[in-house]
């Protein structure tokens, strides 16, 4: 996510383009902007768009697949240390990766946890995963858990406590865990655009969704996993 007072760049907004991997004219339409406006930051890279087009940036960052925020976050860590030559006020006004900070739920209702099937991409076939959300700034780990499990899934939980966090080795976003107990709602897929399907999974049985190796070890010793 961006913090309060960061501020897009054109050099920036062609980072969020590269990691998209999109032409000039698919970018504009995924941003349902003019091929002229993306044509504009190539050229001038220090150039900061509107508010308006900030907005539209974040949001196309906060709504990317994994893979995707996965390469911006390498290219803005990258793009980084070239910065310090440039002017400091430029360098300070860019998104860090830093900044890029996940909510992970883990929604638990006695022996069975909740997932969502995520849809892939062309770098990533479909994949079970716990319920997330980009913790956007002023908002904290557990709102973000919650708030994202009802919209994604029509669950309502109570976050219980933060189980930990680490950077994530697939995707390098810094994720932070929240075990959340079941209160109430059917479990269906209120995210068809992001997600392929949700359900409840045995947590006997969590493995065979995602493989051990890739569930954070805290995470596994909470639900008890047999691994």
């Amino acid at each position: 996510m961006l913090d309060v007072g960061d501020r897009w760049t054109g050099r920036t907004a062609c980072l969020l383009q590269d990691a998209f991997r999109l032409s000039n004219n698919a970018y504009a339409q995924r941003l349902g902007i003019a091929v002229r406006t993306v044509s504009t930051w190539h050229q001038m890279p220090e150039r900061v768009p509107n508010s308006e087009m900030q907005q539209l940036l974040t949001t196309a960052l906060e709504r990317a697949p994994a893979s995707v925020r996965a390469r911006f976050a390498t290219a803005l860590a990258t793009e980084r240390p070239a910065e310090r030559g440039r002017n400091d006020n430029d360098a300070a006004t860019a998104p860090t990766a830093q900044t890029l900070t996940v909510a992970i739920a883990i929604v638990r209702d006695e022996s069975r946890v909740l997932l969502v099937q995520r849809r892939g991409d062309a770098d990533h076939h479909d994949s079970w995963q716990f319920p997330a959300g980009m913790i956007k700034p002023g908002l904290d780990a557990p709102t973000v858990a919650a708030r994202e499990t009802l919209g994604e899934t029509g669950v309502h939980c109570a976050p219980n406590r933060v189980i930990g966090s680490r950077i994530h080795p697939a995707t390098n976003v810094l994720c932070e865990y929240v075990l959340c107990e079941y209160l109430s709602g059917t479990a269906e897929n209120r995210d068809p655009g992001e997600n392929v399907s949700v359900t409840w999974a045995s947590t006997s049985r969590l493995t065979r969704f995602i493989p051990a190796e890739r569930i954070f070890a805290p995470v596994l010793a909470v639900l008890e996993v047999p691994t």
